[in-house]
């Protein structure tokens, strides 16, 4: 299940590092803001660590995927919180994109944290089996 996480997590990268290069003007012309790109470059950036890290420390890719996609998932609340309160970007492009980057963190998130219960063995920390008689596993 730990081999599911590494792709949510490049795909989220990959996503983050598009729309900063939009939001630079590098991509798409028409849609530049600056703090905006700032802030998905941050976070691609920590993604894409992340999903390096998953290849380095392969019996570690659930907690990083959890740590690296719980990271982005706060940063994108930010970012849906500035746009409402507008401050960040209000197209319709960045509207969609922070809909469905949070669907795809959730989802992702969701994966690497049953990975850590699939991992768990009988007795051992995050393992869904219950105890036997009189508290024996």
């Amino acid at each position: 299940m730990t081999r599911a996480i590494r792709p949510f997590v490049f795909f989220e990268g990959a996503a983050f590092v598009a729309a900063a290069l939009t939001h630079f003007g590098v991509l798409i012309a028409g849609y530049e803001h600056q703090k905006a790109g700032t802030a998905e470059s941050v976070i691609g950036i920590v993604l894409l660590l992340g999903w390096v890290l998953t290849w380095m420390r392969p019996r570690s890719t659930h907690g990083i995927g959890l740590a690296v996609q719980g990271f982005a998932l706060l940063g994108t609340l930010v970012g849906i919180f500035t746009i409402a309160i507008g401050v960040g970007p209000r197209t319709a492009p960045d509207i969609a994109f922070h809909i469905g980057i949070v669907v795809v963190l959730v989802s992702g998130l969701i994966v690497a944290a049953r990975a850590r219960v699939a991992e768990a063995g009988p007795g051992e920390a995050g393992a869904t089996s219950s105890p036997g008689p009189a508290g024996i596993s």
